[in-house]
């Protein structure tokens, strides 16, 4: 896939990427250091259909949506044998009780007989954390589990302070 980065001056750089319907969707980082998603017009690819500003942690958690599309595919293609056993992912949210706190804090093996098997954190891939891994808010947390079992790792990592 190819990437167009265009230097805009005086603002920052456009980076973008032209999808298989013709359009282009992309990010622009300013020069101060915030950042838009951008999506061009059907009927004109050089015009800008929408524009949304994102904080920091917004478009890191965007990132980590997006670059997780690929780790969740491949362990659930590993699990697709396994009867009954999903792959989720739970974002940690501002507010949640765990934001802050060691994984191990959540007594997730223990309480729901789930696993988490990785945390997303921007870029990084954090495979097979330890309990001493603390959570941070956007985080996302991929969990091996019984639906049963992580619908309750769900409700633990989304409760709130």
């Amino acid at each position: 896939m190819n990437i167009e980065e265009t230097p805009l001056p005086g603002i920052g750089v456009r980076r973008e990427l032209r999808l298989a319907t013709g359009r282009r969707v992309g990010v622009v980082t300013h020069r101060d250091g915030h950042t838009e998603l951008i999506l061009s017009r059907v009927d004109d690819p050089d015009a800008c259909a929408a524009s949304i500003p994102l904080s920091a942690e917004e478009a890191s958690a965007l990132g980590t949506l997006l670059g997780s599309a690929q780790l969740i595919a491949q362990l659930s293609a590993e699990q697709k044998d396994v009867a009954g056993i999903t792959t989720h992912q739970i974002l940690i949210r501002p507010g949640s009780a765990y934001a802050g706190r060691p994984l191990g804090d959540t007594q997730m093996r223990t309480l729901t007989g789930t696993s988490i098997v990785a945390l997303l954190r921007g870029d990084e891939v954090i495979g097979s954390p330890r309990p001493d891994q603390v959570l941070e808010v956007g985080d996302l947390v991929v969990i091996v589990g019984t639906e049963t079992g992580l619908a309750e790792a769900a409700r633990i990592l989304q409760s709130r302070l």
